[in-house]
């Protein structure tokens, strides 16, 4: 096996440690040998003042589809990423029977997007797995979404399941971690998995807790009722005994400015009671979501066919503006909603209104927002994808310092204008939050994206640079690594990474693919460790 050698790079391990100058030797997909110098190889890298730190593992990720789509996968691969979880926000595509496997296409077309003749030759979550297996350029793990589960063992009923209801969910969950997840997701303002109580949801943790697994919850509430959200979802994992994994745990909305260190006080005293609690957060403040999330929930049950014909009914849409623009809806976390901070990033029917608010796109018209928000719905099947332009800088800033806190970027990839944390959250860390700001040492801000959600995923022999661990590695240039993506042009390759290296073999190599896919899927093993 050929021997590659990194020579004269600053090694930063994801301990947190400092930095040191060091070589690295890698052989047959492992490191061999750190040492201060003399190592000789095959090949050799001289990174001399480079960084050379674990690949970045990205704690939200929508790649469901597209690693299957696009397996090369340079928005993720190209900013440094070599592991991925996927399976957020309590949907995705396994387990599924035929109709539920259509339900959830429908239901998450704008995340994912629906590619035409796409072979959907699963059905299971090891099935799934073994589809990533032929093939994709980083690693996945796997999240059990709650709400398919949810679909799959009662359709889109808004009420607590039946005895039998519940049991066909635990099994389901249990087989799913039986097959390599490696934890349960929900999605708790999305249909169907918003319509469970906290003790179903408990129920379904107390699963997971004995496969090994965490439980990431997309909670109740972003915006005014935030804080009770949280403190719900701590709760859950106290009376379930399952460890946390807040899912882009934010303080968005004007509701909750400045209040980030009211929710690290409620985390901290939770940790120091003995809950096992994490988070991860993406550095930006605009959200990105479906336009059919901002729906009160009433107007969701039944599934994508019963929403829109109460959106084509005009005395119901009635009702649900009302909801919307007086009430504060659930759906818009309790905030009554500002049409001039929604951009439509991505319409099937529509693409002249990409990059338009609903306010600009209604003033243009002469036409009331809420009839353009419910002609979009209309026009794209609920296929509609949107920038939510909220969010408080010094929130997003005390949030990540967090000794809990791990990166993920909540990137949505198919949207004609996709939010640019799809393809710039991790070297926006490295180059915004920690070389400019200093909000973050960059020992910190690697082991935030590295070591600690490794830990987290209870990864065997990955996320820090050990002997004898998996050559998952990056090396970047401190001064020069940054997020080239934008709102305006979104799909640009991060600057400033030149090499990334997945089981040792390089991914990206002087700045560009190579078109190699050596990644694969990471599952969960009956020891509660995932290889």
């Amino acid at each position: 096996m050929a021997r590659l050698v990194i020579r004269g790079a600053t090694v930063v391990d994801g301990t947190g440690a400092p930095g040191r100058v060091a070589e690295v030797a890698v052989t047959g997909g492992r490191i061999e040998e750190i040492a201060p110098r003399g190592l000789t190889g095959d090949r050799v890298i001289d990174a001399t003042g480079l960084v050379l730190a674990p690949g970045f593992i990205d704690m939200h990720a929508h790649s469901d589809l597209a690693l299957l789509v696009e397996p090369d996968h340079l928005a993720k691969v190209g900013q440094g990423v070599t592991c991925e979880v996927i399976g957020q926000d309590g949907l995705s595509y396994a387990p599924v029977d035929d109709a539920t496997l259509t339900e959830t296409r429908r239901a998450i077309a704008g995340w994912n997007g629906d590619p035409p003749g796409f072979d959907w030759n699963w059905r299971g979550v090891g099935e799934y797995l073994d589809r990533l297996d032929t093939g994709i350029a980083v690693n996945a793990c796997y999240l059990v979404p709650q709400g398919t589960v949810r679909m799959l063992a009662m359709g889109w009923a808004a009420r607590p399941p039946t005895p039998a209801e519940l049991d066909r969910q635990r099994e389901l969950v249990a087989t799913g971690m039986r097959e390599g997840a490696v934890g349960m997701s929900s999605g708790l303002t999305y249909a169907p998995g918003m319509y469970a109580d906290d003790g179903e949801l408990a129920e379904l943790c107390r699963v997971v807790a004995a496969y090994g697994g965490f439980y990431a919850p997309h909670h109740r509430s972003y915006g005014a009722g935030a804080l009770q959200a949280y403190a719900d979802m701590v709760e859950v994992s106290r009376r379930s005994g399952c460890p946390l994994h807040l899912a882009h745990a934010t303080m968005n909305f004007g509701v909750n400015r400045g209040r980030a260190p009211e929710l690290l006080r409620l985390l901290d005293e939770a940790i120091a009671d003995g809950c096992d609690i994490s988070l991860d957060t993406y550095p930006y403040l605009p959200g990105a979501t479906t336009l059919a999330a901002l729906l009160p929930s009433w107007a969701a049950e039944g599934g994508p066919a019963a929403t829109l014909a109460r959106l084509a009914d005009p005395g119901t849409a009635e009702r649900i503006r009302h909801a919307m623009e007086t009430e504060g809806s659930d759906g818009c976390h309790g905030v009554p909603v500002e049409w001039d901070t929604i951009e439509i990033a991505g319409s099937p029917a529509g693409p002249a209104a990409v990059g338009r608010t609903i306010a600009e796109l209604a003033a243009a018209s002469g036409r009331p927002p809420f009839t353009i928000y419910r002609d979009r719905l209309l026009a794209d099947d609920l296929g509609t994808t949107i920038l939510q332009h909220v969010g408080d800088e010094e929130n997003v800033r005390a949030i990540m310092r967090h000794p809990a806190h791990t990166g993920g970027s909540d990137g949505l990839l198919a949207p004609a204008k996709p939010h640019p944390r799809a393809w710039g959250t991790f070297p926006r860390y490295l180059g915004h939050y920690t070389r400019e700001l200093g909000v973050l040492s960059l020992e910190e801000c690697v082991a935030h994206l590295t070591g600690r959600p490794a830990r987290r995923l209870g990864l065997a022999g990955r996320g820090l640079i050990r002997r004898g661990h998996h050559a998952d590695l990056v090396l970047f240039d401190p001064a020069e690594v940054r997020d080239a993506a934008t709102f305006d042009t979104p799909r640009r390759q991060a600057e400033g990474i030149p090499y990334v290296f997945v089981g040792g073999v390089a991914v990206i190599a002087e700045g560009r693919h190579t078109g190699a896919l050596p990644g694969r899927s990471l599952r969960r093993r009956e020891d509660g460790t995932v290889h």
